[in-house]
């Protein structure tokens, strides 16, 4: 049932998730060309950046497991918030392609550093299994957003903003509650993973 709720959810609203998508995946490219045209030196900050990270995960016991799960409730709460606002769907698109940026730059800055292999392995071990659920939710909180905005554009009653507000508001806990499991698949699966296997990418 839950995987028909979200077909049906996605072939009503696929316009807003392609737009969402598109934002995403164009922060992705431009996280690759930036990394690209990086100068030199900065390219070696970066590298060195990434050894210390795993020097540091390999001498580590314990992750700050709270500060991982604040920056995904920061997040959810600021797309609610923008999403809410008339004026901020601009911004809830740029937090997309922001994050889309992040992920591009990161998998070209390790591939750079670590070679094809190893930062192909570095990426599926800590990148992959948070962002399998991370992404979707991601873009899926964005079109909620969108949603609202369009809803108040086209009926600006007092019954139907607040009918809408509050299944906007609704579907932004449920994506908080998978944004907390993303978190606890990064804390508890992908790092300790990473800590176990970190000896091979030095």
């Amino acid at each position: 049932k839950i995987i028909g709720i979200i077909k049906e959810n996605i072939k009503q609203n696929y316009k807003e998730y392609l737009i969402s998508l598109i934002f995403f995946v164009g922060g992705i490219f431009l996280g690759v060309f930036f990394i690209n045209q990086t100068a030199e030196n900065q390219i070696k900050e970066v590298h060195q950046y990434l050894g210390d990270f795993i020097n540091q995960l390999k001498e580590t016991p314990n992750i700050n497991q709270m500060q991982i799960l604040k920056t995904k409730i920061y997040l959810t709460i600021a797309i609610w918030f923008f999403g809410t606002t008339v004026i901020g769907i601009p911004i809830v698109f740029g937090i997309v392609a922001y994050r889309g940026f992040c992920l591009g730059y990161t998998i070209s800055a390790i591939i750079s550093f670590m070679g094809f292999t190893k930062g192909f392995t570095f990426i599926l071990i800590t990148l992959l299994l948070q962002n399998i659920i991370f992404i979707p939710l991601l873009i899926a909180l964005a079109v909620s957003g969108f949603k609202f905005y369009k809803s108040i554009i086209k009926d600006r009653r007092k019954e139907n903003i607040k009918i809408s507000f509050t299944r906007h508001t609704v579907f932004s806990i449920l994506i908080l509650i998978g944004l907390s499991v993303s978190s606890l698949i990064e804390v508890f699966i992908s790092t300790n993973l990473l800590k176990n296997v970190s000896t091979y990418f030095i």
